[in-house]
């Protein structure tokens, strides 16, 4: 049990070292530090908040003499600043969305593996009957049980039904580690099966959870996006990257920019996490390259 846990620094030493000399994994995580920081302090550059309104410029194209850098919307909202406020919304539902997932996923996953027999059978079932229904219509029905636009109600709504595939992965992992010496000498040891679980299982299975919790931000702002683009997600006065995106499409061939400035950095958004779950991959399992 020892030795497992002694290698576990070396372990994360070496995934550390693959990262560093990972280029692609480098660059979209400076990419996505660089648009985290944009949110956070860029609407403080623009003299214009996300719900004023400029009669004097409706619909307006960017220009940098007005200080709508962006545009503005058909309210005449200043697009720059709505667009980086979008952003803080849809990272703050996909990271939350995430760890909802990932919290349910790996308990629920780690516990089914690690007892195995019925239990593993009867927990892996309500699984499979959940992952048989349509994630959208339970996503629907949520947000309208705790009222639409409500974040809150979206979190929930999003991360309940992420958890299925990494319940799986997770499952797979401790049903791998379940016979091993140091989970046996544990046992013998007099460990309980919720310590067990804590102290041996869900530590050993941390860079798989990793590596999908990272692909899985990207999955929840996308499916935030889709929501909002079908009027389910953010309300109004707020708006995410799906309901500027929406709005767009429906002045796209009078007002471009609408659209261009939420899809674009929607789709580099994206990108840098993608590339980013790429490389923590290969850095935590190089025999996946």
């Amino acid at each position: 049990m020892n030795e497992a846990l002694s290698v576990m620094p070396g372990l994360w030493s070496a995934a550390l070292q693959r990262l560093r000399g990972n280029r692609r994994a480098l660059g979209a995580l400076a990419l996505l530090t660089l648009i985290v920081l944009a949110a956070a302090f860029g609407p403080l550059m623009s003299p214009y908040s996300f719900d004023h309104l400029d009669w004097q410029h409706i619909a307006a194209a960017p220009r940098l003499a007005t200080g709508h850098w962006l545009g503005t919307d058909r309210l005449g909202r200043d697009l720059f600043v709505r667009t980086l406020s979008g952003v803080r919304i849809s990272l703050a539902i996909g990271l939350t969305a995430s760890l909802v997932s990932v919290v349910i996923g790996v308990a629920w996953g780690a516990t089914a593996g690690y007892l195995g027999g019925r239990t593993d059978s009867l927990m892996m079932r309500a699984v499979d009957v959940l992952n048989a229904l349509p994630y959208l219509f339970i996503v629907i029905a949520l947000t309208t049980l705790f009222g639409r636009g409500n974040p809150l109600a979206l979190f929930a709504a999003i991360g309940a039904v992420g958890w299925i595939s990494m319940a799986r992965i997770v499952r797979g992992q401790a049903l791998a580690l379940r016979h091993k010496d140091f989970i046996e000498a544990a046992r013998a040891s007099g460990g309980g099966s919720a310590h067990i679980l804590a102290r041996h299982v869900i530590p050993n299975v941390i860079g798989p959870v990793i590596v999908y919790a990272a692909l899985t931000v990207p999955q929840m702002i996308l499916f935030e996006s889709f929501l909002s683009f079908l009027g389910l997600g953010v309300q109004e006065p707020l708006a995410s990257l799906g309901s500027l995106i929406r709005d767009g499409a429906q002045e796209m061939e009078a007002a471009p920019w609408l659209l261009a400035a939420p899809a674009g950095v929607l789709l580099v958004l994206l990108l840098g996490f993608n590339l980013l779950g790429d490389g923590l991959r290969d850095a935590l399992d190089p025999r996946e390259r």
